[in-house]
C-alpha cells in the first residue's frame, strides 16, 4: 500500500473528469469549450456511442469513444478511474443535454470525487432548465424530479411525497407515457398550473401552457410526439407556514398520514412525508400513528 505522500503525488498527476454538455437538439448549442475539450481528451465516454459518433464527426472530432451507459457502469467505471488515476483526461457525455442528470453519469462522479480526481463541469444545453425558466411559472423555488419510477407504487409514493411542496416541479417524460403520467398527476395534485415543452431546441419545439387537466384533454385529441420535459406548479393552498394558517386547522398527524394511506401510499413512506412536510422527527409521528393497521 502506498503511503500517504505516495497518494498526494499519484492523484497530483491523475487526469480530469470533463462532464460535457451536448446540444439536446440544436447542434448550435454546441459550446466552443466543449468542442475544443472533447478534440484534447484520451478518451470520451458515451451513453450511445452511435449518437455521440454522429456529433462528433459533425464537429470533425476524431477522440476515441467508449461506451458508458446503465448496463456496463459497474465494470466500466472503475476502468474509467483507472484511466484517470494513470494520467488519461476522460470526458464523459449523455445522448443529449448534461451529463449526471437523470443518468449514469453521477456515479462516475462520486467515484472520481472519492479517488480524489478533479471533475470539470463543461456547461451547456439543459432541457430541465430550458423548459423551467420558459414556463412561466415560478422560478424562485422548484424540485427537479425526471423520470418517474417504473414501478407503480413507487411512482405514487413518490407523486404523494410532493403533494403539499410549495416547489414547483419539474419532470421528464416519453410520448408513449406522457398521457398516464398527467392522468397520475391530477390524482395526485388535483388540478393544478402546468407546461409540456416538447421537442426543446428543435425545429418543431413547442410550449403547451394551461393546467394538467388541459394538458390531458389536448393529449387526448392530439397525439403527442417528441420528449417532453412537464413543469407542474406547487401546492398553493395548504402552505401553512407561508399563509399562517392556525395549526388547529390543519389534519392531526394521524388523520394526515391516514389521508395519504387512502391514497395508495404505504404507512412507512406515509410516516415519513408528513414528517418532512411538518419539520417533525419521524419517531414523533410514529408514535402518533401507532394506532393506524
Amino acid at each position: 500500500m502506498p503511503d500517504e505522500k505516495e497518494v498526494s503525488i499519484l492523484l497530483e498527476n491523475s487526469g480530469v473528469l470533463y462532464l460535457c454538455a451536448t446540444p439536446i437538439g440544436n447542434l448550435e448549442d454546441m459550446t466552443y469549450r466543449a468542442v475544443r475539450v472533447l478534440g484534447e481528451v484520451e478518451v470520451i465516454a458515451a451513453e450511445d456511442t452511435r449518437h455521440t459518433r454522429k456529433l462528433l464527426s459533425h464537429f470533425d472530432i476524431h477522440t476515441r469513444l467508449i461506451s458508458y451507459h446503465e448496463h456496463n457502469k459497474i465494470t466500466r467505471g472503475p476502468e474509467l478511474i483507472e484511466r484517470l488515476v494513470a494520467g488519461e483526461n476522460v470526458a464523459i457525455v449523455s445522448d443529449a443535454g448534461l451529463p449526471g442528470i437523470s443518468d449514469p453519469g453521477s456515479d462516475l462522479v462520486v467515484l472520481a470525487v472519492q479517488a480524489g480526481i478533479r471533475v470539470v463541469p463543461l456547461p451547456g444545453a439543459n432541457a430541465a432548465l430550458s423548459a423551467l425558466v420558459s414556463s412561466g411559472l415560478d422560478t424562485a423555488l422548484f424540485s427537479f424530479i425526471g423520470f418517474l419510477p417504473k414501478n407503480k407504487k413507487k411512482r405514487r409514493e413518490l407523486l404523494y411525497s410532493f403533494v403539499n411542496s410549495p416547489y414547483t416541479m419539474v419532470f421528464y417524460e416519453s410520448p408513449h407515457r406522457i398521457k398516464q403520467t398527467l392522468t397520475e398527476l391530477k390524482s395526485a395534485f388535483g388540478d393544478r398550473s402546468a407546461v409540456a415543452a416538447r421537442e426543446l431546441t428543435k425545429k418543431f419545439e413547442e410550449f403547451i401552457r394551461g393546467t394538467i387537466e388541459s394538458l390531458i384533454t389536448h393529449f387526448a385529441e392530439k397525439e403527442p410526439r417528441g420528449e417532453f420535459t412537464l413543469i407542474v406548479g406547487g401546492d398553493t393552498i395548504n402552505q401553512s407556514h407561508e399563509t399562517g394558517e392556525d395549526e388547529e386547522k390543519q389534519l392531526s398527524i394521524e388523520d394526515a398520514v391516514i389521508a395519504l394511506i387512502k391514497n395508495g401510499v404505504a404507512k412507512k413512506e406515509a410516516i415519513k412525508t408528513i414528517a418532512q412536510q411538518r419539520g417533525l422527527p419521524k419517531r414523533n409521528v410514529y408514535q402518533a400513528t401507532l394506532g393506524i393497521e
